[in-house]
């Protein structure tokens, strides 16, 4: 989100390969939206990817969206909803979980 409050979807692609490993984008996007809280062009951050995550009050890991959210008022949360796909191809999701995020974007400004 720009600091007027406008919202904009961005992107990253890596230009040395046509199948970028999934870290590599992310750390790409990271330093990207950094650079963008540096120069005070944007005031919030949502990344949003899959994941294999270990689900609360259970000992299994599961598949989930994770949403990092990093606000330049010092607010950083990590996000979860957890899913599965069933034979029919339908999908459950879970309960949401959320834990304390990393503040990577905002923290290094």
């Amino acid at each position: 989100m720009k600091p007027d409050g406008e919202v904009v979807h961005i992107g990253v692609k890596d230009e040395d390969t046509d199948h970028p490993k999934s870290n590599d984008l992310l750390h790409l996007l990271r330093n990207s939206f950094s650079a963008m809280a540096k120069a005070g062009e944007c005031k919030v951050t949502a990344i949003v990817f899959d994941v294999r995550v270990n689900l609360p009050d259970t000992d299994k890991k599961g598949d989930a969206i994770q949403i990092c959210l990093d606000h330049a008022d010092s607010f950083s949360v990590e996000v979860f909803l957890p899913y599965e796909i069933v034979e029919s191809g339908r999908v459950i999701y879970g309960a949401i979980f959320a834990n304390k995020g990393k503040s990577e974007i905002f923290g290094n400004s």
